[in-house]
């Protein structure tokens, strides 16, 4: 059988074959292949130490930081899942996913300590000694450099396939209930390979990782360079400083950057200082979560001189589906591009599963290595995203005559605010239980910052009595704060748009209030 080497064991080569490289790297920190590789190791060695085993889920409540790519190595090395959990999510939020994943350790930053401490009483299946801490010290934590020195230094010995499940990461639903996605470590090899070639990345590259280490487009991306023996600077995802940001590409040589509309706008609207940077080192960038406008790509090409921009498209589940490269730029205004390298010519169908003519419109399914195993405990939601093995994220498109296709429309109105998914239901849901709400629906506003804001459109009850203030503060504590509606508008319930069953049509709600 072939022997694929996963990010683990890719590790421990590249601390022989780039033994003075830097690997990661952050503001105060500076780490080399061989000093990583030892540190993940005493890391592997401590989660075993807990009675951990292969298969074993390990929950992660943590901003972007070396330690936080350091678990991620060490789980793989293991045969561990890490269960990354996104830092923006509030107490219940979190409950959820650590519950539901059936973690049985947690490793969190001391600043979202206090959400955690707020609910371990609701998490019996971790046991008292299985949390850890990383930053100052806290009662009823270990320590996360402690938990390391405990650690051998010597290759765990556990055989791990390429077929282990290695990240249960969870996604929004459309019932207002994340989905865990089991992504195997066969998925994230493909991914970092075809990568490597489709970008052409290569080992004397630096990626300066600024997305979330909780999603997706950076376990794919950050890990793609420690894969191949390049340098990654990690920097923390809590806040975007665009002036920042340019300050490092300055001085860290950064030659690629993942980055979301949001960010480039930012970037371009950056101080006159903050402009006069060299970005010269730049050589490629990747634009995803959103389209990107004309007047941006060009303005984008014109800060960075010289630089190779991509767009992409994919999701949790299907990894990158297609590729917008540099050459199609222009000519390809709103497309999302081609299949990327791996993936099978993707299927545009209709209700039926039939595939569509070029120029209609029909649902985006796909297939290739990068796709997910399962929705964690979800078999029948596993089953309903597939047509025989080809997935649907839930997105409409549709493919030109030069086999280049472009999004339509989310079938589910998924909302995208500063690259965050917002399913409405879920919104509507904690608004519909105001005591002195009737009725609301949750729909999308174009916003020149986050791309999309989060707007309610409500139906007071007729002796109620609600502001939006109100209904903002009803919101604080029960939702992360990018589900959190920008706007409230109030209506009379006959001028809410329904289908003759009685559903909101959402569609002409934005039609009306969000043009």
């Amino acid at each position: 059988m072939a022997c694929w080497m996963n990010l683990g064991q890719q590790l421990k080569v590249n601390a022989v074959k780039y033994p003075h490289t830097v690997a990661l790297k952050d503001r105060a920190r500076s780490y080399t292949y061989p000093q990583v590789n030892s540190r993940v190791n005493r890391l592997a060695h401590s989660l075993l130490s807990l009675g951990l085993a292969k298969g074993d889920k390990v929950a992660v409540l943590l901003e972007n930081s070396i330690e936080i790519v350091e678990i991620y190595l060490a789980t793989a090395k293991t045969g561990l899942v890490i269960v990354p959990i996104n830092f923006r999510l509030v107490g219940h939020e979190v409950q959820y996913i650590a519950e539901n994943s059936d973690a049985r350790a947690f490793v969190v930053h001391d600043q979202f300590a206090d959400t955690v401490d707020g609910i371990r009483d609701r998490l019996p299946h971790i046991a008292a000694d299985h949390y850890v801490v990383v930053g100052a010290p806290r009662d009823g934590y270990r320590g996360y450099e402690d938990f390391i020195r405990d650690g051998s230094a010597d290759e765990p010995d556990v055989p791990v396939d390429a077929e282990d499940t290695w990240i249960l990461i969870y996604t929004s639903g459309t019932t207002g209930k994340p989905k865990g996605v089991v992504r195997s470590h066969r998925s994230h090899i493909a991914f970092y390979l075809i990568n490597a070639i489709d970008f052409g990345f290569n080992e004397h590259d630096v990626c300066l990782n600024v997305m979330p280490l909780c999603h997706i487009n950076s376990t794919f991306f950050t890990f793609t360079f420690t894969y191949i023996g390049a340098s990654v600077y990690i920097h923390p995802a809590q806040s975007f400083k665009a002036d920042e940001i340019l300050e490092i590409v300055e001085k860290e040589k950064i030659s690629f950057i993942s980055l979301i509309p949001t960010h480039y706008n930012l970037i371009l609207n950056a101080s006159e200082t903050a402009r006069r940077r060299d970005v010269s080192s730049v050589r490629k960038l990747l634009c995803s979560s959103a389209p990107v406008r004309r007047n941006m790509k060009l303005a984008i090409m014109e800060f960075f001189p010289g630089v190779q921009l991509y767009e992409g498209y994919g999701s949790t589940e299907a990894g990158i589906v297609t590729v917008l490269k540099p050459e199609d730029q222009m000519r390809k205004l709103g497309s999302i591009g081609y299949e990327s390298l791996g993936t099978d010519f993707i299927k545009i169908l209709d209700e039926e599963k039939q595939p569509v003519p070029d120029g209609q419109v029909g649902e985006l399914y796909s297939r290739g290595p990068m796709l997910f195993d399962a929705y964690y405990k979800l078999p029948e939601k596993t089953a309903a995203a597939f047509a025989g093995q080809w997935f649907s994220a839930g997105d409409m498109a549709r493919r030109d005559a030069d086999g280049f296709y472009e999004i339509v429309d989310r079938k589910d109105n998924m909302i995208i605010t500063g690259g965050e998914h917002v399913y409405p239901s879920e919104v509507e849901k904690v608004l519909g239980g105001h005591p002195d709400v009737f009725d609301v629906a949750v729909i999308s506003e174009p916003d020149d910052k986050w791309g999309e804001m989060v707007v309610a459109v409500v139906i007071p009850k007729p002796d109620g009595r609600v502001s939006e203030e109100a209904l903002k503060t009803w919101c604080r504590d029960k939702l992360a704060a990018y589900k959190r509606p920008k706007k409230v508008i109030f209506i009379e319930s006959c001028d809410m748009p329904r289908t003759a069953t009685g559903k909101i049509l959402h569609r002409k709600l934005r039609d009306r209030f969000c043009r």
